[in-house]
């Protein structure tokens, strides 16, 4: 099994000023492309949440196929990454 993590911190200003994608999955430019869009979109739902919540972690406010949005608030860290199923 194949996964990635798109590692990205966001300025208050919602601009993208650091970036890294790790994991064992093959890196094509399409897939760096659509992790920005995901996350970028993600983050209304980031400012929403950040203002009814106290936690500093928010898991899974947002999917998009495979992939799932988790967030670091006070650091406006955002993780994206493969969901894991158990059986």
């Amino acid at each position: 099994m194949t996964s990635t993590a798109c590692f990205i911190i966001v300025s208050r200003n919602d601009i993208p000023i650091y970036e890294a994608e790790v994991g064992s999955a093959a890196k094509r430019a399409e897939d760096a492309q659509l992790h920005q869009f995901i996350l970028h979109a993600a983050l209304d739902i980031v400012q929403d949440l950040a203002w009814t919540t106290s936690a500093m972690f928010l898991k899974a406010i947002d999917r998009f196929n495979d992939l799932v949005v988790s967030v670091y608030v006070t650091a406006g860290h955002i993780l994206l990454h493969i969901e894991l199923t158990f059986i």
